[in-house]
């Protein structure tokens, strides 16, 4: 979890290798109308949010259901957005941390994604800090992240 830009699909991807568990990438679980109106600018409100959560939800309990562990990235910015996700005490958060100025610049360098860095601001404004997952400092190598969020889980 955490804002747009601070590597959540790059890291869920290394983690899901690394450990062979199922991966999904939240934002392919929006509504097309949630996607128009980040491309266009606009800030999602909880409204907006409620229904692409519920699947992720969704996404959970089956595989819970199934016991089979997956790796969710989504940003989860708000603590009433993890308590709709954490159906279980098996749920774990991990929290990318980074500040806005090293995110920005990694938002200016990536091509062909809705999130724009104009869009940022919203996220950190929207942001409550989790308390209780694993937090991980970004400003890391890919690969430190990886073995620090591995020590940890």
């Amino acid at each position: 979890m955490g804002v747009s830009g601070c590597g959540k699909t790059t890291i869920g991807k290394m983690l899901s290798a690394k450990l062979n568990w199922k991966y999904f990438e939240g934002d392919e679980y929006h509504p097309q109308e949630n996607i128009e109106k980040m491309k266009n600018g606009i800030p999602l409100n909880d409204s907006d949010r409620k229904p692409w959560l519920l699947k992720l939800q969704y996404i959970i309990n089956d595989a819970l259901s199934k016991k089979v562990n997956i790796i969710i990235t989504c940003s989860s910015l708000k603590e009433s957005y993890r308590k709709i996700l954490k159906v279980s005490n098996e749920v774990r958060f991990i929290y990318l941390k980074g500040s806005y100025s090293l995110i920005e610049k990694r938002m200016n360098e990536r091509k062909d994604h809705f999130m724009k860095p104009g869009m940022l601001k919203s996220q950190f404004d929207a942001l409550e800090e989790p308390t209780d997952a694993i937090i991980v400092d970004i400003d890391n190598s890919s690969e430190n992240i990886l073995i620090q969020i591995l020590s940890k889980l």
